[in-house]
């Protein structure tokens, strides 16, 4: 029956899988408080990788995901996620940044600076031991990239978790959403570096000087355009800046980025981009986390990555919350407010999951690390919702409190 299958059969196979599998797992085991549907599709992806399902199962596994079939699937992942990643910096507003700078600034500065520092120190430790370092990397970009990765915070899923926590609109959710946009907008700057090539350095900069002028243009476009018409220009947008951005040595997924982040939110109607990162989410990541899955690798055993993901997992969390509790001791917070941002900020799975694909893409890091940096981002994010909840019981006075 196999060898009667076609590569369409089999995909729409694989594509049941992606589907079903997280859904039943979501909705039957009702996990939504611990683990939303987002992150329930990141572990089945995880799960339906070659270190489980294939070690398990290899024949099944090498049935239904064969290379015609993940060829497929990362072609729908890559657009899904440079979408999502669109979408993400479109709705970065730095305008509010700049308003409340000095508290954003200190914020957002230790937030992110003291996880990095404590990342970085641990991917030191890494390089003394073989086969975490990517086969093209520099000592530096692999350190800079594991730390940064630690100090990530997920934007798109920080609004997921404060929707459901009913804060988002609140002063308490405004003020986070601030501190995490300044420090996106930081973590795309370092990713730029760490991916810098220095033999293509003139290209590089040829496709940044030419992003400037096109975006001013792309920009003056805009605002001569109805609505309907910026959607499909946007993303005609998207895709070109994808292609410059890889064409010239960078990542796509930066192009993307910088797609976004030139494109101001307010050109669109807020309820219709929510419905289009919601539907993004249900319609086409799934592949991207599937895909995520798929390049997991436990060869140096399962307890070596688990001990790698657990320090990293340290790393991350103490980093935040340090970080958060000195800005709060600089800006004299109420107590309990550095605990309640501070561990919001922990969200991670998307784009640390992203940005470690990036690395991955680029050899900076193996597969091993990749496998270990997806563990520590699930359990950060795992983490956010069942410590936050009723934390913010205890202090409802806070969330009605503008800074």
């Amino acid at each position: 029956m196999h060898a009667a299958m076609s590569t369409t059969e089999i995909f729409l196979i694989a594509m049941t899988l992606i589907f079903t599998i997280p859904y039943l797992i979501w909705r039957v085991g009702r996990t939504e408080y611990y683990a939303p549907l987002v992150v329930v599709q990141i572990i089945t992806g995880i799960l339906l990788g070659p270190g489980i399902l294939g070690a398990a199962f290899p024949d099944y596994y090498g049935f239904v995901f064969t290379p015609q079939v993940i060829q497929s699937l990362n072609g729908i992942a890559w657009w899904a996620v440079m979408v999502f990643v669109w979408i993400a910096g479109i709705e970065l507003d730095l305008r509010q940044a700049w308003k409340y700078r000095r508290e954003s600034g200190i914020t957002a500065g230790l937030a992110l600076g003291t996880p990095l520092l404590f990342g970085c120190l641990a991917a030191a430790g890494m390089l003394m031991y073989d086969g975490w370092v990517g086969p093209k990397a520099y000592s530096w970009q692999f350190v800079a990239g594991v730390g940064m990765a630690c100090a990530v915070t997920a934007l798109p899923i920080l609004i997921l978790f404060m929707e459901k926590l009913a804060i988002l609109r609140q002063p308490i959710g405004q003020r986070i959403l601030r501190y995490a946009s300044m420090d996106d907008v930081a973590i795309w700057g370092v990713l730029a570096l760490i991916l810098m090539d220095w033999e293509r350095v003139g290209k590089q900069l040829g496709f940044l000087m030419l992003f400037a002028v096109a975006a001013w243009l792309f920009r003056k476009l805009m605002l001569w355009l109805e609505e309907r018409d910026r959607w499909y220009v946007g993303l005609i947008w998207l895709a070109v800046c994808g292609f410059g951005a890889d064409w010239s040595g960078l990542h796509f997924m930066v192009g993307a980025f910088l797609a976004g982040a030139v494109t101001d939110s307010h050109w669109f109607d807020q309820k219709k981009m929510d419905l289009m990162r919601h539907h993004v989410l249900l319609v086409i990541m799934p592949v991207f986390f599937l895909s995520t899955g798929l390049r997991t690798n436990w060869d140096m055993g399962g307890s070596t990555v688990f001990i790698a993901a657990g320090v990293l997992l340290l790393a991350s969390v103490s980093g935040k919350l340090i970080g958060v509790h000195a800005a709060g001791k600089i800006l004299k917070w109420k107590p309990g407010e550095a605990s309640i941002i501070g561990w919001l900020l922990q969200t991670k799975a998307l784009i640390m999951i992203i940005f470690a694909n990036i690395l991955l893409d680029k050899q900076i890091i193996t597969s091993e690390t990749f496998t270990a940096l997806l563990l520590m981002a699930v359990a950060s994010t795992m983490l956010t919702v069942p410590v936050v909840s009723p934390k913010l019981e205890r202090m409802k006075e806070i969330i009605f409190r503008a800074k």
